[in-house]
């Protein structure tokens, strides 16, 4: 992947001041996703990053990790699996509460979502302070995956979230917000 190619995406993040709350710089993805070639960029990078890898399950976090998880899980040949906020899936759920930079929050996953030696990649768009991610992997970790990795479209190191996990684990973001 062309390196260009994913300043060019960098610089559609728009950033949004005081969201959700006063203090926060959020970046906002969705300037990105809506840029049909900026979307093709990233759905190309993810692919080539994580092909050959045997990855079985594509694990995206409510809601932005939805978008390039599934793309991911089609382009690589694996299944999608999304963990979401409670109450919003229909079958048995195992849940992990956990602090973010503005509050708690809870997740949930499928109890049946992955089997022991699946290998699976979690993936969000953005890695800020980490918690989010830390109690994704939490409860995949739980059902015994072969191999677990870990995927941000972007990442702020400055917060130091890459920090939250284990030494073993694989963590890529295709691009830094310094």
């Amino acid at each position: 992947m062309q390196q260009s190619a994913l300043e060019r995406v960098k610089s559609l993040v728009r950033n949004i001041p005081d969201f959700p709350v006063k203090g926060i710089q959020f970046k906002d993805l969705t300037t990105v996703l809506k840029d049909p070639q900026a979307l093709a960029t990233i759905s190309d990078a993810l692919a080539e990053m994580y092909r050959g890898r045997g990855i079985t399950k594509v694990v995206g976090i409510e809601s932005r990790g939805f978008i390039a998880g599934a793309i991911l899980a089609s382009r690589i040949g694996a299944g999608f699996v999304p963990i979401r906020k409670p109450g919003k899936l229909p079958a048995d759920t195992i849940k992990k509460s956990y602090a973010k930079e503005y509050g708690v929050d809870t997740i949930e996953i499928h109890a049946d979502a992955i089997v022991p030696g699946d290998v699976v990649l979690l993936h969000d768009d953005l890695l800020a302070t980490g918690g989010t991610m830390l109690a994704a992997y939490e409860l995949v970790k739980a059902m015994q995956p072969a191999k677990v990795y870990m995927n941000f479209i972007c990442s702020l190191p400055a917060l130091k979230g890459r920090d939250l996990f284990p030494q073993e684990v694989e963590v890529t973001s295709l691009f830094d917000f310094d």
